[in-house]
């Protein structure tokens, strides 16, 4: 079937009338920074957070989706982009349905970062930069990957031999090497606060 011949279907219920439900806005919180810098952790305690908080919100984990939707995907540049650009299109799916969406991925590239920005709504790509020093990721190193990759065992992996392209201008920057989780999880809380995004209990 040609492309041509698809037709967009409209919803029966608008992302209006599901965040008027759920009593908030929906958006996608974009973590951003090296393997080892906290992005699973610190979402995971934000979902939570969230969660008893009566906040609808989802994970998106790199490592999860890779199991699945993206298992095709290995971590060359141009499967990288891919990687990235279906993440994006989910990302817009959950914030259409109401929630808040906390992504933890690399994604080592600024111009695909910026991409998933364009599919969404003005107020609804929140870039949180996850900082950490390539010292202390390669310390921490909790998957052995960082070991891996200068045993030349894995290729392509961002920060050794692949490059991570920081946020020039983040919404938000937490620093998991001086900060605790849950001081950088209390940061973003209160940054949504500020901009009225969230009403935590």
């Amino acid at each position: 079937m040609s492309a041509n011949n698809i037709v967009w279907h409209d919803a029966s219920v608008t992302k209006e009338e599901r965040r008027k439900k759920n009593n908030h806005g929906s958006y996608v919180l974009w973590f951003t920074g090296l393997s080892g810098s906290g992005k699973s952790t610190l979402a995971n305690a934000l979902s939570r957070q969230l969660f008893e908080s009566e906040i609808e919100s989802y994970v998106l984990d790199g490592d999860n989706i890779r199991h699945g939707l993206n298992k095709d995907l290995f971590f060359s540049e141009s499967d990288r982009k891919e990687n990235i650009r279906r993440i994006g299109e989910v990302s817009k799916l959950f914030v259409d349905s109401g929630q808040v969406v906390i992504t933890a991925f690399i994604s080592p590239y600024r111009e695909d970062r910026a991409q998933v920005q364009q599919l969404l709504e003005e107020n609804e790509f929140i870039e949180v930069y996850v900082e950490c020093s390539l010292d202390e990721c390669e310390k921490r190193d909790p998957k052995g990957l960082y070991k891996k990759a200068r045993n030349h065992e894995i290729k392509d992996f961002t920060g050794i031999d692949s490059p991570y392209e920081a946020p020039i201008n983040p919404d938000l920057t937490v620093n998991t090497e001086t900060q605790t989780i849950q001081e950088s999880v209390k940061i973003i809380i209160k940054y949504l606060e500020n901009k009225q995004l969230i009403k935590v209990k």
